[in-house]
């Protein structure tokens, strides 16, 4: 059962298609005009839902990324709590090991328990090396059998330029990425909508079970230098130079942006400053189907009280483009044969959208409402009206 495109159009119109420019700093860039990043190796600008590059700069070249590659340490570790593997309320008894790494560190003690959430906010925010090995112990059983799991997800993720050798990012030979992967994994990170629950912590204490505390500061200066940035992971060695993946939004357009090898912090938060004031200044993300907004055509139910039933898209989808294109966009409604009862929220069909004549995204068809199976009177009342007719 296909729903005509002028039809599925024209219910869509009032949730989508919002023009305009969209500038961050009040001004347009042009990428081929100004060079957007400053002393860097690497850098790699997208957007977010659709993934489509915007800006690029040496993106495949293999390159140590410091404390980036806790991007993948946070994965699995997020992984394992969306599976119920593990619990924020779960706790993790440091080891000795844990508790003796050095370098970034929220000064574990060896033997002390600890809450999955508290090691997962030290990650994130202060870039603890002793709680990443804690957490690896703890979902794998030793580190480097979490490494192992690292790559074999780096792997499923298309990551074809990254190989890691331990779960911090402590210099170690034969480990590397790109700018390129770095942004595929941390496009996967953002998806568990828990990350943003740390990602925005600036300053707070870090309680430790023998009555100590360590206050730690978000590594990510961004969230005080660009009021659009929400998240980031930064990294630093003296053989991986500065490095940083951040994101940012304004109104639907997400971006990520990988910046690698940078001569200096600095260079690092300015030029990913740079690219996001692009990145906001020429794209645009266009809404084009509102999971809130009914469509115009019902579906047609078998055995039920009604003989159709509202539906609604199952998520928001958004068209990525530059402000001044406007691209073809079309639907197709494909809709299953549903007989009752039917439950709201139930998948009932699928929407293809395609952008300029390509399949762009395919979003679930859901029921808006719950309809019960018809029961005997319901069928006699349907008798006597056609009956009557």
């Amino acid at each position: 059962h296909n729903i005509g495109m002028k039809k599925i159009f024209t219910v869509l119109c009032a949730a989508t298609l919002i023009a305009g420019s969209i500038s961050s700093a009040g001004f347009k860039i042009q990428a081929s005009d100004s060079q957007l990043t400053h002393g860097c190796k690497s850098a790699y600008l997208i957007d977010y839902d659709s993934g489509e590059c915007i800006f690029k700069q040496n993106e495949f070249k293999r390159m140590p990324i410091a404390s980036v590659c806790k991007v993948m340490t946070l994965t699995l570790a997020m992984d394992a709590v969306n599976c119920g593997n593990l619990s924020p309320d779960s706790i993790v008894t440091a080891s000795e090991r844990a508790a003796g790494m050095g370098g970034s560190q929220v000064f574990l003690g060896a033997g002390c328990q600890y809450s999955v959430d508290q090691l997962l906010k030290s990650i994130v925010v202060c870039s603890a090396n002793d709680s990443c090995v804690a957490i690896s112990e703890t979902i794998s059983g030793s580190e480097d059998s979490f490494v192992m799991q690292m790559n074999k997800k780096a792997e499923e993720l298309g990551c074809k330029d990254t190989l890691f050798a331990n779960c911090t990012g402590l210099p170690k030979e034969n480990q590397y990425s790109c700018a390129h992967d770095v942004a595929l994994m941390f496009k996967n990170l953002l998806s568990y909508e828990n990350y943003f629950n740390y990602s925005k912590i600036w300053l707070e204490d870090f309680v430790h079970p023998d009555n100590r505390t360590t206050t730690i500061t978000n590594t990510n200066k961004l969230l005080k230098k660009y009021s659009l940035c929400d998240g980031g992971k930064t990294g630093f060695t003296n053989e991986a130079g500065f490095c940083l993946a951040a994101t940012a939004k304004k109104d639907n357009l997400r971006l990520i942006s990988v910046i690698l090898g940078a001569d200096s912090s600095d260079n690092r938060f300015s030029s990913t400053i740079n690219m996001f004031n692009f990145g906001f200044a020429n794209y645009k993300n266009k809404i084009v189907l509102d999971k809130d907004v009914t469509l115009n055509d019902e579906f047609e139910l078998c055995g039920g009280k009604k003989a159709s039933f509202a539906v609604c898209p199952e998520r928001n989808s958004f068209v990525f483009s530059a402000v001044d294109q406007t691209p073809d966009v079309t639907f197709n409604v494909v809709a299953e044969k549903v007989k009752a009862p039917v439950s709201k929220g139930q998948n009932v069909g699928k929407i293809e959208i395609f952008k300029d004549g390509v399949l762009y995204d395919t979003v679930n068809v859901v029921s808006a409402e719950d309809v019960k199976k018809a029961g005997f009177g319901d069928y006699f009342g349907i008798v006597a009206e056609n009956w009557a007719i």
